[in-house]
């Protein structure tokens, strides 16, 4: 089982690539439709499962509620952006740039995670507990991304 940093280090690498696969496909593509719907859900099921796992541990110190508030709140802005770019015409210059926008601040949000966050939960986080925080955030990433198609399902029927 990899550990929780492990874990969210994995995601990150994954939204890493998926943000440069969009950014190389052009216009309302299927290309870009595909690849838009991925990192969208994968990035809602990553924010709630770190939020209830890895966060909601940080919480536990006076710094690490300071750094949880920080990355709540930007996961707040980033899904308000991913709400925009998920209603807008993908052919739009609008939608790429908005787009580049939200590239640059997940980027900003991933890289201050891995290398500012992650080194102060070490604090906190006890190294025997690094694995069963890791299964946890993976089993609830899995949880969130179930409802998530739940959801998507029940809209579809309606």
């Amino acid at each position: 089982m990899p550990s929780i940093y492990d874990a969210i280090k994995s995601d990150h690498d994954e939204h890493r690539s998926l943000l440069e696969k969009i950014s190389e496909t052009e216009g309302d593509s299927t290309a870009r439709r595909d690849a838009w719907k991925t990192f969208y859900y994968e990035v809602k099921s990553h924010a709630a499962a770190e939020e209830e796992t890895f966060y909601s541990k940080l919480i536990s110190k006076t710094w690490g509620q300071d750094a949880a508030r920080h990355s709540v709140h930007e996961h707040q802005q980033l899904d308000d952006l991913m709400e925009e770019l998920n209603e807008a015409d993908m052919a739009s210059p609008g939608w790429l740039q908005k787009f580049k926008t939200l590239r640059h601040e997940y980027e900003h949000h991933m890289d201050e995670e891995e290398d500012e966050v992650f080194t102060r939960a070490q604090e906190v986080i006890a190294a025997e507990e690094i694995d069963g925080f890791g299964k946890r955030f993976l089993d609830r990433k899995a949880e969130e991304r179930k409802l998530a198609d739940e959801k998507v399902e029940d809209s579809l029927e309606d």
